[in-house]
């Protein structure tokens, strides 16, 4: 691997992980513009392939505080990451057979969507403590199943952790607050992310070598992130939406970039 395309590698995993840290999701959509534009990876299904397997790692590593910290509801997770990973299997076999760039100029639009839903206020205040039981399966599970499904097979068909849509969904699903939809996502993320990867890699789709690097600039961004965190906490909206607006911004150029615009 050449030195150049190396620290390109490094700085695009630090980038996602410090992401990922401030806003607790969202830096997995930016890993394949940055393989594909960044990077420089020639392949549109090589780089959704990398960059699932490294989103899968990053999620996993990421969830171990949150499960320390008691952050995660398992049943609500594993309910949606079931259907996820059913809906990533689907969506990773119609990714693979769709023309690459036309699979970019659909990421980009929907990187743009995210954004713009991103702004918006949540309309209703989620349960401080939802749990899935016999008494509430009835609405919880038919909910959780359809939006797991839903998710994976955006996140499968865009080789995506998904996290940015995993936490909403938990929350419209589940009654999640953020904290606990956040920390049960990552879960989640390393499901439909692994499952992505797989179909990639069997494929032959999945740059090992450009997988080491961004797992290795991911942990460092995580370090960073998690220490800017503390001084930021106060200022989580305005994060958020700086964020919101750098998504439809990349979303806008990688959709004109693919479609001969730009």
């Amino acid at each position: 691997m050449p030195i150049a395309t190396g620290l390109a590698a490094l700085g695009s995993g630090l980038a996602i992980g410090l992401i990922l840290a401030l806003v607790g999701g969202g830096g997995s959509i930016l890993a394949v513009p940055l393989l594909v534009h960044f990077v420089g990876v020639q392949s549109p299904h090589l780089a959704i392939g990398t960059a699932a397997a490294a989103v899968a790692a990053n999620a996993l590593a990421g969830a171990v505080s949150h499960v320390r910290a008691g952050n995660v509801r398992w049943p609500c997770g594993l309910v949606f990451a079931a259907a996820g990973a059913f809906g990533a299997a689907l969506g990773a076999e119609a990714g693979k057979a769709f023309d690459g760039t036309k699979l970019l100029v659909l990421f980009g639009l929907l990187m743009i969507g995210v954004g713009a839903s991103m702004l918006r206020k949540p309309r209703r205040e989620p349960d401080p403590n939802p749990r899935l039981t016999r008494e509430t399966a009835h609405h919880m599970l038919p909910r959780l199943l359809g939006a797991g499904l839903a998710v994976g097979l955006l996140a499968g068909f865009f080789g995506i952790g998904g996290g940015f849509l995993i936490v909403p969904a938990l929350m419209f699903a589940a009654g999640l607050p953020i904290h606990l939809a956040i920390g049960t996502s990552l879960l989640v993320v390393a499901a439909l992310g692994a499952t992505t990867a797989a179909s990639y890699a069997l494929a032959g789709l999945v740059d090992w070598p450009l997988f080491g690097m961004l797992i290795v600039g991911g942990a460092a961004g995580s370090l960073v992130g998690a220490r800017a965190n503390k001084w930021l906490s106060g200022k989580k909206r305005v994060l958020e939406a700086g964020f919101a607006v750098m998504v439809i911004a990349v979303g806008g150029y990688v959709a004109a970039k693919a479609g001969g615009i730009a």
